[in-house]
């Protein structure tokens, strides 16, 4: 005979409890992915202004800076938000709509310089995360 002592027996309530837990993690798990799914699609609906409401008298510079209205080289604003799905396809080489090549790139420009606190700074900043 051995003295080795046995393993405690699981008892039928701690079992019961460990299947409670396992399935309230899947049903954790399932109801997880509709809302990261719902997150995507209302980020790629949320607007980004150019320039912000605080600096709509403003031009943009080639570079995405803001200068006086009537400067020259630089672009009026759009007089749009644009939306984040076509600032997204902007950003990876298209054109913002109803924009030419270079106003385009005036916009993207400025758009990449938003900072905290600024109108549609919270919506490009979403744009640059990645998605699972």
């Amino acid at each position: 005979m051995t003295d080795e002592p046995q393993a405690p027996k699981a008892s039928p309530q701690a079992s019961r409890r460990a299947l409670m837990l396992g399935a309230a993690s899947a049903s954790a798990i399932v109801s997880i992915r509709p809302a990261l799914a719902q997150t995507s699609a209302s980020v790629m609906n949320c607007e980004i202004p150019v320039p912000d409401p605080g600096r709509a008298g403003s031009y943009i510079a080639a570079d995405g800076s803001l200068v006086p209205s009537g400067t020259a080289g630089a672009f009026p604003p759009p007089g749009v938000a644009y939306k984040a799905e076509d600032v997204k396809r902007a950003l990876n080489g298209g054109t913002l709509p109803g924009a030419d090549y270079e106003r385009s790139r005036a916009y993207t420009n400025y758009i990449r310089r938003l900072q905290s606190g600024t109108s549609g700074f919270t919506c490009f900043a979403s744009l640059q995360m990645p998605r699972g």
